[in-house]
């Protein structure tokens, strides 16, 4: 086994501009190495654990979308703040609607409608506990019920198994 060269502190803030660069190139997983580099000096960082879950629910659209999921939300889980874990959960929800609909499989729609649906509740819960200030939520907010709005193949499961479709999160 390779072993791993050690990130110096000073070094954190042009390492994490580096990562956000990488999100932004399609390279989430030169992204996430440099946030496990970061996490391995500061393993509390904000900034650095934000960029990593981006990072991971980035690669959803790669499959493996159980364990991106999987990872994304224990990320969420070492968060500081409840605006931050219920923001980013919102993200991760969304994110999975996206995905599903992508798949395009039988009642993918209904998956979504789900699944944004989850992501909607979780901005609620943001909005409920932020800086009056901080729009972020009313923008993710307003963007999943855009995107509901804009795709009628995206509504609820007239069935009643509808939370089947939803596994344990």
């Amino acid at each position: 086994m390779v072993e791993l060269k050690t990130l110096k502190p000073e070094a954190i803030p042009s390492a994490l501009e580096m990562a956000k660069r990488y999100r932004l190139l399609n390279e989430p997983d030169e992204a996430e190495s440099i946030c496990l580099d970061i996490l391995a000096v500061d393993p509390h960082h904000q900034e650095a654990l934000i960029t990593q879950l981006l990072a991971v629910t980035d690669k959803f659209a790669e499959g493996g979308l159980q364990l991106n999921f999987e990872k994304a939300r224990e990320i969420v889980a070492r968060l500081s703040s409840a605006y931050c874990k219920s923001y980013y959960s919102g993200i991760i929800f969304e994110r999975r609607a996206k995905y599903h609909l992508k798949l395009g499989a039988p009642q993918s729609g209904n998956m979504a409608h789900a699944w944004f649906t989850k992501a909607m509740e979780a901005y609620g819960e943001a909005l409920a506990g932020c800086d009056p200030d901080n729009q972020d939520a009313v923008l993710r907010w307003n963007s999943c019920a855009r995107f509901i709005n804009g795709h009628p193949d995206v509504k609820p499961d007239d069935a009643d198994h509808s939370e089947v479709l939803l596994d344990a999160y």
